[in-house]
This record gives C-alpha cells, sequence and structure tokens, in this order.
C-alpha cells in the first residue's frame, strides 16, 4: 500500500507553523478591532453561481482555478476561492441592508486548483475585511489604513510596498477599453493564448498578464488615467492625498488592475520581493457594483484579503511559546498528587506538562525534548514534608520549596 501524503497543494500546520498562522490571525483581528470592524463566518462552500456570476467569466479563478461539484441534490457547490462574494451573499440573503454601513472581519481557508509553488497552494488560508455601505474616499483610505497598521504589527512595515492604482468608474473603463482594444489590435497575433481570448472578453486583463510578451507589448499601452472622468479622477486624488495625510506611503501602479472583474475605483497591493514570484500579501480595492450583481440593491463596498500562509512566511523570527511547567512526579501517592497540583497549576495560567511514565532521567529527557522552562519534582519524600524540588531547566540550578508556596515561586513561568 501507497504511504500515505497530503494531497498536493495542501499541507500540515504542525505546531510551530501554526503558531506564525495564529499569530497573523490574532495580530490582524486585534488591529481591523481598532477600525471597528467585527469577525463574521460565511460557508466554506456555497452555490457555485455565488463565484461564477461575480468573479467573471475571464477570471482565472473562474476558467480554470474553482473546486466545483455536484451533490447528491444535483446542486452544484463550489468550495469558496475567496471570500468578498460570500460575505456580499450573505449581506442579501441576511436582509443587512438597513443596517450599513457594515465592517467585517474574517480568517479562513480558500480553495483554488492552482499550479502548487512557493506561497501558493491549493488550500490555504486567509484574513480579510469588507467594509460595506460607503462610497466616500474616507472608506477605501480606512481600509488601507488598516491593512497597513496590520502588516506594521506584524513587523513587516520594511519588507513590502503599496502600490496603488486606479480602476475608475464604468464610464472611465469603457473609454480606456476602447482605447486598449485599438492600441492591441495590431499585436494581437503577438499575444500569449490566454490574452488573445482576454481580448475578447475583457482586455483589460491583458495588462494583468504575467506572460513576458504580452508585458511587452503592454508597455506602450496608454495610460488609463488619461481615460478618467473627472469625477474618477477627484476620487483617487482624495484617495491618494487621504494616506499622504495620515502617513501611509505608495508607488502608483498604472498596470494594477487585481484578477477580479468587479473591481472599479481603487486597487491596491501591499507587494515584497522576499518571496519570488508571489510577492502580493495583501490586496483589495473598491467593489460598488458586485452586489447589485448579485441581485442586491446597489450598495458600495471595499476591503482586502492576506495571505497568511505568505505573511508567516515572511516573519524572520520563530515566536516564543509560553514557558511550560513540566511536572515530575515520583512514586504512585505522588502522581496522583501531580494530578491535582496539574490542575491548580493550569487554573493559575501556568502551561502544564506532566510525564505519564518513567524513572526521573526519563522524565528529565521530555521535559528537555518539550524545551520546558523548569521541571517540578515531586516523589515520596516530599509528599512527606510538603515541598518540591524545582530545576531551572536552563541552568540546572535547584532549589525546594513548599507546595502551598508553588505558584508564587513559579511565577515567573506563567
Amino acid at each position: 500500500m501507497a504511504r500515505l501524503q497530503p494531497v498536493r497543494g495542501t499541507h500540515d500546520l504542525l505546531p510551530d507553523q501554526m503558531r506564525r498562522h495564529r499569530n497573523v490571525v490574532d495580530v490582524a483581528r486585534n488591529v481591523v478591532g481598532l477600525y471597528g470592524f467585527e469577525e463574521v463566518a460565511t460557508p466554506i462552500f456555497e452555490f457555485t453561481q455565488v463565484f461564477s456570476r461575480t468573479l467573471g467569466d475571464t477570471s482565472d479563478i473562474v476558467t480554470k482555478e474553482m473546486y466545483s461539484f455536484e451533490d447528491r441534490n444535483g446542486d452544484h457547490l463550489t468550495l469558496r476561492p475567496e471570500n468578498t462574494a460570500g460575505v456580499a451573499r450573505s449581506f442579501i440573503s441576511e436582509g443587512l441592508a438597513q443596517q450599513i454601513p457594515l465592517k467585517y472581519f474574517y480568517a479562513g481557508p480558500m480553495f483554488r486548483r492552482e499550479r502548487p509553488q512557493k506561497g501558493r497552494l491549493r488550500q490555504f488560508h486567509q484574513v480579510g475585511i469588507e467594509l460595506i455601505g460607503v462610497a466616500s474616499p474616507a472608506a477605501d483610505i480606512d481600509v488601507i489604513a488598516a491593512g497597513y497598521r496590520v502588516l506594521s504589527d506584524l513587523g513587516l512595515r520594511e519588507q513590502v510596498t503599496l502600490e496603488l492604482n486606479t480602476l475608475g468608474d464604468p464610464e472611465s473603463r469603457e473609454n480606456y477599453r476602447n482605447a486598449l482594444i485599438a492600441f492591441l489590435t495590431p499585436h494581437l497575433g503577438n499575444l500569449s493564448t490566454e490574452s488573445q481570448e482576454r481580448f475578447r472578453r475583457n482586455p483589460l486583463r491583458i495588462l494583468d498578464s504575467k506572460n513576458e510578451v504580452d508585458q511587452a507589448i503592454v508597455a506602450d499601452a496608454p495610460e488609463f488615467t488619461s481615460f478618467l472622468t473627472e469625477e474618477s479622477r477627484l476620487f483617487f486624488d482624495n484617495v491618494k492625498e487621504g494616506l499622504e495625510r495620515i502617513g501611509v506611503p505608495y508607488k502608483l501602479n498604472s498596470r494594477l488592475v487585481r484578477g477580479l472583474d468587479y473591481y472599479g475605483h481603487t486597487a491596491f497591493e501591499f507587494t515584497t520581493s522576499a518571496l519570488g514570484a508571489q510577492g502580493t500579501v495583501l490586496a483589495g480595492g473598491r467593489y460598488d457594483g458586485l452586489i447589485k450583481l448579485m441581485g442586491g440593491p446597489p450598495t458600495p463596498g471595499v476591503g482586502w484579503a492576506a495571505g497568511i500562509e505568505r505573511l508567516a512566511m515572511l516573519m524572520e523570527a520563530d515566536l516564543a511559546k509560553q514557558p511550560i511547567v513540566a511536572l515530575a512526579p515520583l512514586g504512585d501517592l505522588a502522581t496522583e498528587k501531580v494530578q491535582q497540583l496539574g490542575e491548580f497549576l493550569r487554573g493559575n495560567g501556568f502551561v502544564v506538562d506532566v510525564g505519564y511514565s518513567g524513572n526521573l532521567s526519563r522524565r528529565m529527557k521530555r521535559a528537555d525534548k518539550l524545551n520546558a522552562a523548569v521541571i517540578v519534582i515531586i516523589g515520596d519524600d516530599e509528599l512527606a514534608r510538603g515541598v518540591a524540588q524545582i530545576r531551572n531547566m536552563e541552568t540546572g540550578e535547584q532549589s525546594e520549596i513548599a507546595l502551598d508556596e508553588l505558584t508564587t515561586g513559579l511565577a515567573q513561568y506563567r
């Protein structure tokens, strides 16, 4: 029988990785809470149309990457490839239009059938925020500022760059679309097969192509900013000025279009050069037409999502575990006492490990393997005298302490 392995593009989060993973989530949750975002959770799978109708039939997600299946009732379902569409669906199905503005935070797994590589998995995890119901540039500024503060609190401020662009309003995009088609038509035969298909469906997506030939062609394409309506230009100017006011540095990138079809106006990515080709760690933008497209009332929205695995990879130092107190009972009576003692210490905030068997040498080896900070040794003699031996695992220093003073003696390890 072949050795069982995780499915390609998935991985196990063992304790060391899980600490980093959890730290990203905890920092993000705490930071965005300062901006008034509250946590929500949507189902891991939705009806397929939630994504196929909203992500756009030219997006890579819909055309190549969704994990979709038919259940026993004949319903077509899809594991969520991203969470904005799920949050928008929830807004509609839960009837939340009268409660705007809404500020939501989420964290959880997403699924895309991509080619696995460093920083790109088929089951991956994201944190993200959505601000629903505010049409002004102030929402974009707050959302970007929250993302910047999350990255800063993770210690990544110096490793990332905020790239910023505008996709304008529908009129701006139509004006630019016509100009881009006129520019690309003479080059159509030289574009990649994928970009030739995008040319027919959504030519703006060609700007997002990773093909080197495509990139060389679009390098001379007209600039989007030349086709912005005055309203769109003013909106983007307000976003830029707002970011400058609060000290969030950015770099303009006129080729940044984002990978999903529902974006308009502000688009942004925090990128790094430390992860090779997978350089985007947090990205998002404004999606004012999404909820209406899904059948809800016209409702503006803006948000971002960040890859937890990618952020965890950027964190240089290992995260310290809470100190472990190892208890080593020697003898049957001591074992019974230590079980009570362990519960008492846990109730007072200590992380406690009790060895289940073995002599003192074996218990010491286990404590060392756990990287325990201290080991508390209780044998029959100690039990009779109401004391314990405490040994610092780093220095080897050992002392005796009364059992009823143990919490005080171990206070530094709490």
